[in-house]
Parts: C-alpha cells; sequence; structure tokens
C-alpha cells in the first residue's frame, strides 16, 4: 500500500512538471518594435511610394494592420508612459518632453500643468508583469522614462537611459552608453546587441526593440543615400538622408525576422509593430494627414500598426477598427495567458478583433495635452497657428468623429474622419449636437482620470485676454 501511494504521487508529480513544462513553452515570446518618430505613411505597406521597407511590408503581411493605429501621445516620453503603463496620460503625469513650458511665455496664455520627467516606479509596468510572470526581458534602445531601465522590470539593458535622442549615430554615440561590437552606426550597433540577446537566451522572452532611430539628428546611411537621391519625390517624402535611416532601420528588422526563423522562435512569437508619435513635419509628411509629431491633428497620432502571431492571427488581413498603443498591453496579456484584472489598465485587449471575433470596438478614444510644444518651423506647418506644434487642450474620437479642445480659448473643433480624413473642414456649428455629445464625453473623462486642466493666466502673455 505504502509502495504503492509512493509511486502514486511520484506519477502525479511527474505529470504536474511535465503539464508546467508544456505550459512554459506555450507561453509565445513578445516583441515590441516601437520605432521613433516614424510617421503613418513612412513605410511602404502604408502607401509610401518613396520609402523603400521590404522586411517590415513582409512582416506586415503576416498579420492584422490597423488603419486607424494611434499613439496615445504625439510626442516621444508620454507615448511611451502610457505603452509601459497601460493608461492615460493623466494617471503618470508625463505630458512632454521637460519642460512644460516651450515657445515663449510671452505667447503662452496659461501657465502649463507642471510635467513630470520620470517614470514613478510605483506604477506596475508591462516588463514588470511579465518578468513576474516567467519572461526574461530585455530593453533595446531608446528608453527615454528614466536613467536605467533594469529598475523597470528589465533584466537586459542595450543602450537604454533617459536620453530622448543620440547625439551621434556614429561613435562615440556620447550620451548613449552601449556594449560595442561590429557594427558603427548606431542602429545597427542596437540590433546587433539585441540578436544576441535572442541567439542566447531560452523561451519565453520579450524584447522591447525600441531603436533610436528614425528620429534627429538625420544623420545620413552614406551607402544608401544615393539610391533615394534617384528618386523622384513623393508627396512631400524626398529626404535621401531621412529616407536613409528608414530604409536602414527596415534592414535591422530583416536580420532579426531571419534570427526568430533560423532558431524556430518566429512562429511562437507575437509580433506588434508601431512607432511612438508621428514623422517629423519638414522631414517628412503623411498626407493626407495634416501637421505631424507633436500635433493632435492625425498626421501627429496617427501610426502605422500591426500584430503577427502564427496560428492565432490570420496574415494579410486588415482592420480600421481604432486602436491606441494603450491596447499593447492588455492585448500582450491576454497571450501570455496572464490575467489583466488585478492591473489597473485603460486600454483593451484586441485580441477579439485580432482573431476576427468581432468587427466593431465601439469606445471613445482620448488624448489630453495641458502643455505647451512650439513651433519647429512658423513658415511651414500646418497646425492651429504658426508659433505652436500644439497649444494646452485635449481630443476624443468617437467613431468616425474627432473633437478638439482648447484651454485657452474654449475652441473646439469637429471633423467626420471617414469623410476629412485632413481634418479641414470643422462641422462644429453645422453638428452641435454631435458637438455636444463629444464634450460631454470629455467632460465626464477628464473627471474620471482626475485630469489637471490648467486655468492659471500667465503673466508674462502679450496677446489678447
Amino acid at each position: 500500500m505504502r509502495f504503492s501511494l509512493i509511486i502514486s504521487a511520484f506519477l502525479l508529480a511527474l505529470m504536474c512538471s511535465c503539464n508546467n513544462k508544456q505550459e512554459h513553452t506555450l507561453k509565445p515570446n513578445i516583441i515590441i518594435i516601437n520605432v521613433d518618430d516614424l510617421g503613418w505613411k513612412d513605410v511602404g505597406f502604408m502607401g509610401s511610394e518613396y520609402y523603400e521597407t521590404p522586411n517590415i511590408d513582409y512582416l506586415s503581411s503576416l498579420g492584422m494592420v490597423f488603419t486607424n493605429g494611434y499613439a496615445s501621445a504625439s510626442n516621444c516620453a508620454p507615448s511611451r508612459a502610457c505603452l509601459m503603463t497601460g493608461q492615460w496620460t493623466p494617471r503618470h503625469g508625463i505630458y512632454t518632453v521637460s519642460p512644460s513650458t516651450r515657445g515663449k511665455s510671452e505667447d503662452r496664455k496659461l501657465i502649463p500643468i507642471k510635467n513630470t520627467h520620470t517614470l514613478a516606479p510605483e506604477h506596475n509596468i508591462l516588463p514588470e508583469v511579465l518578468q513576474n510572470n516567467g519572461y526574461i526581458t530585455c530593453h533595446a534602445g531608446k528608453w527615454h522614462l528614466s536613467d536605467n531601465p533594469l529598475e523597470y522590470g528589465f533584466d537586459v539593458n542595450i543602450g537604454g537611459n533617459h536620453a530622448g535622442l543620440p547625439r551621434s549615430y556614429y561613435p562615440p554615440y556620447k550620451n548613449v552608453k552601449i556594449e560595442i561590437g561590429n557594427s558603427q552606426y548606431l542602429t545597427d550597433l542596437v540590433m546587433e546587441n539585441a540578436l544576441k540577446f535572442v541567439d542566447t537566451i531560452s523561451s519565453p522572452f520579450y524584447l522591447n526593440y525600441s531603436p533610436y532611430a528614425v528620429h534627429v539628428p538625420i544623420m545620413a546611411v552614406d551607402s544608401i543615400v544615393p539610391k533615394y537621391e534617384k528618386k523622384s519625390p513623393w508627396n512631400g517624402q524626398g529626404n535621401a538622408e531621412y529616407a536613409s535611416m528608414v530604409d536602414n532601420l527596415d534592414r535591422n528588422i530583416g536580420l532579426l525576422i531571419l534570427k526568430l526563423k533560423e532558431k524556430s522562435l518566429f512562429d511562437n512569437t507575437l509580433i506588434v509593430f508601431t512607432s511612438d508619435n508621428g514623422g517629423l513635419y519638414g522631414i517628412t509628411k503623411q498626407k493626407p494627414l495634416r501637421a505631424g509629431k507633436g500635433s493632435y491633428y492625425e498626421g501627429g497620432i496617427r501610426e502605422p500598426f500591426f500584430f503577427v502571431l502564427n496560428g492565432k492571427i490570420k496574415s494579410n488581413i486588415k482592420s480600421d477598427v481604432p486602436i491606441t498603443n494603450l491596447d499593447i498591453f492588455p492585448t500582450v496579456l491576454n497571450y501570455a495567458g496572464i490575467n489583466t484584472s488585478t492591473h489597473n489598465l485603460d486600454g483593451n485587449s484586441l485580441a477579439p478583433v485580432l482573431e476576427e471575433k468581432v468587427q466593431t470596438f465601439e469606445r471613445p478614444l482620448f488624448w489630453h495635452f495641458p502643455v505647451y510644444l512650439q513651433a519647429y518651423n512658423v513658415n511651414d506647418n500646418e497646425t492651429r497657428d504658426a508659433l505652436f506644434r500644439t497649444r494646452p487642450g485635449s481630443v476624443i474620437r468617437k467613431g468616425d468623429w474627432k473633437l478638439h479642445y482648447y484651454f485657452e480659448d474654449d475652441g473646439v473643433e469637429l471633423y467626420n474622419l471617414s469623410e476629412d480624413i485632413g481634418e479641414r473642414n470643422n462641422l462644429t456649428e453645422a453638428n452641435p449636437e454631435k458637438t455636444e455629445e463629444l464634450l460631454e464625453l470629455l467632460r465626464k473623462w477628464w473627471k474620471d482620470t482626475n485630469a489637471p486642466i490648467p486655468t492659471e493666466l500667465n503673466p508674462d502673455y502679450v496677446g489678447e485676454i
């Protein structure tokens, strides 16, 4: 009897061990590709006839492309904080790249809300959750949220710190500390080290691949430039040096795809591709979208966006469901088999959309920017006024409708994106019912998120009160 019980217990333990091992191996690897400043039409699969991105285009064909994919902010730091926390900007307080007083004081009517520079460590962010659930985690490239990503749930850090841009893409990189390898150009070196991580690590792993490219400084890959100098400009895209950076980024993503396939990891890897904000207007344009990085018109927040996971997400499909990078956190947890109910997330798992179980996903999306962001070029922009990419305000999109609200003058703009993707025809007066409906939703959201509203007048302001 005793021997029989021992054997039964041994067999039960063996079965549990096998089941745990099987569960471990079935967890998908996670790769988030979050490119810096890559515009909505800066890739071939979104329609560019100037930039050449064959590897990114190939990857996009293996999954679902979202034509209405958004960043949750129009510049780097807040967008990245939203992705990592899964929360709207009022919950973490990072609204811009410090300070919030951007532009000349005499042009700012209001005292902007004070910006948070570093992501507070009490936030339970995506890498920490994955790390606590058996994932080996690696950050590669731009971090921008603190001095050290290793303090925020990453086991490995490749070149990440508080820097928002490298001082140089060529050595010495100055403000980017990274292990030197065979590559010289920073984008190549970041990927070289990321491939070492993939080569040596066991599954499951999470790679947050966030290259400094294609952010300024615009530093060409000289061997690629001649190809683009021979091409005719297209729809506001014609900067050969910038194009060489996009092209080189694409080459590196091709190397990542090859490495995953070489190690038989590709089919069990969830890959998310997006950008942290719109393209830099003046360097690249996203026609017919209006404006670019730093603006809350579509050119500043609409991004190239797709998901790939073999066996779960069909290839060559598109969705016009509006999504945001806030949805990445819960979607990743869903596919990793991690319960989302204990996390205060403002996004939604996209699994029902990705697996085509639903065709619509009706919910409002919000943006809150209670600070100022100065213009790059007052002579070439498509913003509300020439001095600022945006002034303090909030934005809501629900269905096809999008409303902008500005705190300085209570200004309101209403657009039907299905008919006016370029946001040229303000329908506020023509559709007061829809205007009030969206304003009411926005007011409720301010209250629910305790969103700070700037109201204090700036004594330096010289305009009309």
